[in-house]
């Protein structure tokens, strides 16, 4: 199987919030907007996607239509402090405040206006044990 594509949708009834949201956090362009469904992509390549769908809408089966939670999309970055900064500086609330932890990164955790956590995170050198339990 060839996959051209993977990308989360989040099910909501905050569209243009999250769409904001997405656009103003992490720098995500829209390629589709309609009053049920977005799709966001980065700039740059390699091109990195996310839509948000009105989880009323029949495309989703009747026992799905709830808005998405407990989910946790990881973003690596280059330079996690200057994104925490920013993030700061746009009055976003920190879940879990930058630090850096011994299995190798140095993240910090927000959450999305429809409660989806995003981790933010730079790989660090991992510490002790866990030095050996990466191939």
């Amino acid at each position: 199987m060839k996959i051209n594509s993977l990308y989360p949708v989040i099910a909501t009834d905050k569209l243009e919030i999250i769409k904001d949201f997405y656009k103003t956090c992490l720098d995500l362009g829209v390629t589709y907007d309609s009053d049920w469904y977005i799709s966001m992509r980065t700039a740059s390549e390699p091109f990195f996607e996310l839509a948000l769908l009105d989880y009323k809408h029949p495309s989703l089966p009747e026992a799905f239509q709830k808005p998405t939670s407990g989910v946790l999309i990881n973003i690596e970055v280059e330079d996690v402090d200057a994104v925490h900064d920013r993030f700061v500086s746009l009055g976003i609330e920190m879940v879990l405040d930058i630090r850096s932890e011994e299995w190798g990164q140095r993240h910090f955790i927000v959450q999305d206006p429809n409660g989806i956590l995003i981790d933010v995170i730079q790989n660090i050198q991992p510490e002790g044990e866990y030095k050996e339990q990466y191939k």
